[in-house]
C-alpha cells in the first residue's frame, strides 16, 4: 500500500518532504529505549483521531488518521484504512469511526456494524454499545481477552453516541447549537457508557502532557 500511495502522490504532483520533527525523533528514540528497558508493548501510546460529520445538506462523512502500531512490520495494515472497520458512512443511515487495536476492530467490521444498526432504527448510543459489547464478549470467549475498542457515531438526524471497553477514552462534539465540548467516557459493569464534560483542569493537564519536553 505504501508504494502505491507514493506513486499516486508523485503522479498528482505532491511535494516530497520530510515531515519528521526533532520532537518526533526524540519520541522515537525514547520509545525504543522504553521497549528494551520496560518491556513496553508496541500498542502502548498509539492513538487515532477519528471524525464523523453531518453537513447542512444531509450528507455524512467519516475519517480516520492514525499514529499506527509502533515498530510495526512492513506490510502491516490496521483497521484505519479499511472501510467498514476503521470507518464507515452512509448518508441514509449514519457514520462511525473507530480507534483501538486494529486487528481486533477488523474482526467485527465494527464501524459498518454500527451504521447497520442505526439503519435498523437504533439510536447511535445504543448501536455503539451493542456493537462494542458484542465484539468484546466474542473476543474474550474466543481467546480470553479483547483489545481496545472505542467508537464514535452519528446518525442522519445528528444524534450521536460513543462506546468503549477501556477507561480513559475522550471525544469531542460540536454542532450549530453546541460549542466544541470535550467529554470523558467511563464504562459501567453492565456495559453502558457514561460520559461527563472534561474539566478545565483535565484539559490543561492534557495539553501539558502532550507539550511537555521529551527526556531521552
Amino acid at each position: 500500500m505504501a508504494e502505491g500511495a507514493e506513486k499516486f502522490a508523485h503522479k498528482e504532483g505532491f511535494e516530497r518532504k520530510n515531515m519528521l520533527t526533532d520532537r518526533a525523533k526524540a519520541h522515537y528514540r525514547k520509545r525504543v529505549k522504553e521497549i528494551k528497558e520496560q518491556e513496553l508493548k508496541p500498542y502502548s501510546g498509539h492513538d487515532t483521531v477519528g471524525m464523523v460529520c453531518l453537513d447542512q445538506s444531509g450528507k455524512m462523512t467519516a475519517a480516520t488518521s492514525t499514529s499506527g502500531l509502533f515498530m510495526k512490520k512492513k506490510g502491516r495494515v490496521g483497521d484505519s484504512p479499511i472501510s467498514g472497520s476503521g470507518f464507515y458512512a452512509d448518508s441514509k443511515k449514519g457514520a462511525a469511526s473507530a480507534t483501538g487495536l486494529g486487528e481486533d476492530l477488523m474482526k467485527g467490521c465494527i464501524s459498518y456494524e454500527i451504521v447497520r444498526l442505526m439503519g435498523e432504527g437504533m439510536h447511535p448510543q445504543e448501536a455503539c454499545e451493542t456493537a462494542v459489547n458484542r465484539l468484546d464478549a466474542e473476543l474474550k470467549e474466543r481467546r480470553g481477552t479483547a483489545g481496545d475498542l472505542s467508537l464514535i457515531a452519528m446518525n442522519k438526524k445528528g444524534e450521536w453516541g460513543v462506546a468503549t471497553n477501556i477507561e480513559g477514552f475522550s471525544f469531542a462534539v460540536v454542532t450549530e447549537d453546541r460549542k466544541p465540548t470535550v467529554y470523558l467516557v467511563t464504562r459501567g459493569e453492565d456495559g453502558h457508557c457514561i460520559f461527563e464534560e472534561a474539566s478545565q483542569e483535565w484539559m490543561e493537564n492534557y495539553m501539558k502532557t502532550r507539550m511537555a519536553p521529551i527526556e531521552e
